[in-house]
């Protein structure tokens, strides 16, 4: 039940971090697909800008330069009413192309916002420059001005939207990595989940088998101990039927034989009459009986009583007090036999209970110290090929910075040489500009200026100077960029390279404390094994010394009966051939009267 829970908890995590990461991925997209819109709309409006400016910068120049000289063509251009007829003017005196004047006033169109839609192109800008007292030069001078300061806030604009994007695109990215890291933990501990559900479902199904295996042998053992339990109980009540026949018939012969044995005897001894052999005979007859149940019923102790009820035979002495005293021995061997057997009967019970017992605690802790080994062992395993992944993705981060940082020295050493070549270049066509304006100034010169050539190479030289001015705009822009990019990803390593150096730390600490508890745990269980085979050991050597193959009940009972009844046929024939003797000796008595 708790790991169908942890199952379940999984996968609605799971799926809760799957929906994260696509809808972050879909943000993502979506943003950049915005960020990539809006770059290349200020690339085109940049480049727009600086264009505008850069023939404002030349046609100001120009302007300033040729109305310094005065002429026919300047009178044109300030008899203009409007910036429009200005324009026309400049057009064609050549100060600038159609094309230029069609731009110019596009750039006028929409830096005034929304005019009269009946307004012919450029009379916008007629307020503007009737605003300027009819100076032209002071018109495309202020739009010069706007023309930058809408450069300077695109690009700031640009900046700010740059920098947004980033810092979106940094959270967004954090946001997908670390929801993959813990979609990648959720993913392992769902399979981690399965493999121990499946494991306890095998143990479980071994369990149950082995349960039912239990309950099976505890009903059988059950059933033989009830039956040896009776079996017991019988032989213990057989034994003292068994013991209270023979002290009955031991009982009955003190009381009986006791006299007629003196008499007989010392009768046998000295008169050695025909009485004798017939009392050897019924002692013969008594000795006979107890071969025969001995060898019938293959009991050594009967066999032992023949042989000693022989041996009294023989010796000449009393045969019923050696009889009596047989059966005395008998008695007590049988109440030493019981009592011995009742005393192993307990100590194997016990024995085989308590060793048993030990065998299934040993077992179980082992199977449980197994299990918790083979856990950690493969949580130690796992961990070392992360950490080896960790440091393969540090050592690949490392060779990136790496190259990175070189890259980025190699780029700003470069942005540093070309933007010094690049202000020098600049500040040379500036003074060259500055003198060849100031020459052409000049009043008074000693021969007559060739302005027209003069003119072509000032007008060149602007021409350069806005060259140079837009590639030192676009070195400085480009190398801006690529540092606020190098600090970026540099800050986005070594956050990296912080998280997965702390990863392999506590990973490798983990790996390493499971290693160690694995050990002393693998120590723990070499010592329990080695209990269970001691504990084995005494089992097997308790089973063979308890495990004998014993005769039932029933046979016990028959053979103790048999024997009983032996006994007693053999003490009738005693008492029989007592009651002849007593006969015999009344007999010779009234004989002797009668005489």
């Amino acid at each position: 039940a708790e790991e169908e829970a942890t199952t379940a908890s999984l996968n609605a995590k799971i799926d809760e971090l799957s929906a994260s990461i696509a809808t972050d991925e879909a943000d993502h997209k979506a943003a950049t697909e915005i960020r990539d819109k809006e770059h290349a709309d200020f690339v085109a409006e940049e480049a727009e800008l600086v264009e505008t400016g850069d023939m404002l910068s030349r046609a100001v120049g120009i302007l300033e330069r040729e109305m310094a000289k005065g002429g026919a063509s300047m009178l044109q251009l300030k008899n203009a009413e409007s910036l429009s007829q200005a324009l026309r003017a400049m057009v064609d005196i050549s100060v600038m192309s159609s094309s230029d004047v069609s731009k110019l006033q596009a750039f006028i169109q929409s830096s005034q916002g929304a005019a009269g839609d009946d307004s012919e192109p450029g009379a916008p800008a007629a307020a503007v420059y009737e605003g300027h007292s009819g100076n032209i030069v002071d018109t495309l001078k202020d739009l010069q001005e706007k023309a930058e300061e809408q450069l300077d806030e695109a690009r700031k604009t640009e900046t700010k939207d740059l920098h947004n994007f980033q810092r979106l695109k940094q959270s967004l990215e954090d946001e997908i990595k670390f929801a993959n890291e813990d979609l990648e933990k959720a993913k392992k501990g769902l399979a981690e989940s399965a493999e121990t559900k499946a494991k306890a479902e095998g143990e479980l199904e071994v369990t149950s088998k082995d349960l039912a295996a239990d309950i099976e042998t505890q009903a059988t053992l059950h059933q033989d101990c009830m039956t040896k339990a009776e079996d017991y109980e019988a032989e213990t009540k057989s034994r003292a039927e068994e013991l209270n026949a023979i002290a009955e018939a031991k009982k009955i012969i003190v009381e009986t034989t006791s006299g007629a044995s003196k008499i007989s005897y010392s009768f046998l001894q000295t008169a050695r009459s025909q009485l004798r052999s017939g009392t050897d005979l019924a002692n013969f007859a008594a000795l006979r009986l107890v071969r025969s149940l001995a060898q019938k019923q293959n009991s050594p102790a009967l066999a032992l009583l023949a042989q000693r009820m022989g041996a009294a035979l023989r010796s000449g002495e009393d045969p019923f007090e050696k009889v009596r005293g047989l059966i005395s021995d008998m008695i007590a061997k049988l109440e030493t036999e019981a009592e011995a057997d009742a005393t192993h009967k307990a100590y194997c019970d016990k024995e085989l209970k308590e060793s048993e017992e030990k065998e299934a605690a040993k077992t179980a802790e082992i199977a449980k110290q197994t299990a918790r080994i083979d856990k950690m062992d493969a949580r130690s395993a796992m961990l070392k090929e992360e950490v080896a992944q960790l440091q393969a993705d540090l050592a690949a981060l490392a060779k990136a910075q790496a190259e990175m940082d070189k890259l980025r020295e190699e780029e700003h050493t470069a942005y540093v040489s070309n933007k010094a070549d690049m202000e020098q270049g600049l500040d040379g066509v500036k003074l060259a500009l500055k003198v060849l304006n100031e020459y052409y100034a000049k009043e008074g010169k000693a021969h007559t200026a060739q302005s027209g050539g003069g003119s072509s190479i000032i007008g060149l030289l602007e021409v350069v100077e806005s060259d140079f001015s837009k590639d030192l705009a676009e070195i400085e822009t480009t190398e801006e960029t690529a540092a606020a990019e190098y600090e970026r990803q540099s800050k986005e390593n070594a956050v990296e390279k912080t998280t997965k150096e702390k990863d392999v730390e506590y990973k490798t600490k983990e790996s390493v404390d499971l290693d160690k508890e694995s050990a002393e745990m693998k120590t723990d269980r070499e010592q329990v094994q080695a209990e269970l085979d001691a504990v084995l050991e005494y089992l097997e050597k308790i089973h063979k010394e308890c495990d004998e193959v014993a005769e039932t009940y029933a046979e016990r009972k028959a053979r103790h009966e048999a024997e009983i009844a032996g006994l007693k046929e053999a003490l009738t024939i005693l008492e029989n051939e007592t009651a002849l003797l007593q006969r015999g000796i009344a007999h010779r008595r009234a004989l002797r009267g009668s005489a």
